[in-house]
C-alpha cells in the first residue's frame, strides 16, 4: 500500500489541471489504475486522495458491516463512494480537479499536497498552513505521540 509523505505546492491552471508531486506519482503508478481517487475530505475543507487499492480496502471495510442496510452503512456508502472521482494522469503527470472539488476546498490558483500516510490531502495553501499550525500546537499541548505497532511476524 502506498505511503505519502511531505508537503508540496503546485500551480493550478484555469482548466483545473495540477501536477501531482513526483514522489506521490511514484507511489500511485504501481497500482491497477494510473491516477488518483479524490473526494471531499470528510473533516476538512480539502480534497482527500488515495490510490485505487486503498479505495478497494475502504469498500471491503464498508461492505463488511454486519447491518448492511443500516442507515449508518448507507451514509458511509454515499459519503465515501458517490462523492469520489477517479482522476487519471495525463502525459505530464497532471490531473484535472473537478469544479465541485475545487469549490469545496477553496482551491483557486495554487494547491498544496500534504502526505497523510495511506492517503494525501489537497488544500488551499493558506488553509493548510493554518491547519498544520493548529495540529502542531495540539500535539505539543497534549503531549501526543505515536504508539508503534509491532512489526509483522513478531510475537505478542
Amino acid at each position: 500500500m502506498a505511503v505519502f509523505l511531505d508537503t508540496f505546492e503546485n500551480k493550478v491552471d484555469r482548466k483545473g489541471r495540477v501536477s501531482v508531486p513526483a514522489s506521490f506519482r511514484a507511489q500511485l503508478t504501481s497500482s491497477s489504475f494510473t491516477g488518483i481517487v479524490a473526494r471531499p475530505a470528510p473533516k476538512h475543507k480539502a480534497i482527500e486522495a488515495c490510490d485505487i487499492e486503498f479505495m478497494q480496502h475502504m469498500n471491503s471495510s464498508v461492505q463488511s458491516d454486519k447491518d448492511f442496510y443500516s442507515e449508518a452503512q448507507e451514509d458511509l456508502g454515499f459519503n465515501v463512494f458517490s462523492e469520489s472521482s477517479m482522476l487519471s494522469f495525463d502525459g505530464e503527470g497532471r490531473i484535472i480537479l473537478p469544479a465541485k472539488l475545487l469549490e469545496y476546498s477553496g482551491i483557486t490558483d495554487r494547491a498544496s499536497f500534504a502526505g497523510f500516510g495511506s492517503t494525501f490531502l489537497i488544500w488551499e495553501p493558506a488553509t493548510l498552513e493554518q491547519k498544520k499550525a493548529e495540529s502542531r500546537r495540539r500535539v505539543q499541548e497534549r503531549g501526543l505521540s505515536v504508539r508503534l505497532a509491532k512489526p509483522n511476524g513478531e510475537g505478542s
